[in-house]
């Protein structure tokens, strides 16, 4: 009798773990993760932003919103920045400081603060937002490495995001458009 259980037992387990497989084949189980959100707005005339926006994390568990885009200008220039965006009164981010970009290899680049290209007020900027320069690093990001940001605050305690590998990817993506 417990033969036969047993025997029972492990005939369940088999056809389980065929479920099992069929259904992560299927993708059913794991499902692709969502197609990068990328925008496209038009400025003023001739003037196109396409642009990807995230919410990622910080080491305290605080949301800011991702914001990379290329900017392409009527005569043809372009450029490719990343705009950082936390809570107002929780932070004020020190736009002295360059944005840091490490990768989970090791590699460390810097990007260069551009936050005067995004206030028209520039006698009182938002102090929880920085905008740094990408495009000089995008050559250099590889799409398939993690990576953090190490972005500085006039409160002395840096801010770390952890970029995955598909927003890197998304990234990359929208630096392509034309």
């Amino acid at each position: 009798m417990g033969c036969r259980i047993r025997k029972f037992l492990s005939w369940l387990l088999l056809l389980g773990a065929i479920v099992l497989v069929v259904l992560l084949r299927l993708g059913l189980l794991n499902p692709p993760l969502a197609a990068a959100d990328i925008r496209e707005l038009e400025e003023a005339p001739g003037q196109i932003v396409h642009q990807s926006r995230q919410t990622l994390k910080d080491q305290h568990g605080n949301g800011w919103q991702a914001v990379a885009f290329k900017r392409i200008r009527p005569e043809g220039q372009t450029s490719f920045e990343l705009r950082l965006v936390g809570f107002p009164g929780v932070v004020e981010i020190d736009r002295s400081q360059p944005l840091t970009l490490t990768s989970s290899l090791g590699k460390t680049l810097v990007a260069a603060d551009a936050s005067n290209n995004m206030f028209t007020d520039r006698d009182r900027p938002e102090t929880n937002v920085g905008q740094y320069d990408l495009e000089p690093l995008l050559p250099q990001l590889q799409a398939e490495i993690p990576l953090q940001l190490t972005l500085p605050t006039l409160q002395g305690e840096a801010i770390r995001l952890s970029v995955p590998p598909s927003l890197v990817q998304e990234w990359q993506t929208v630096s392509r458009y034309n």
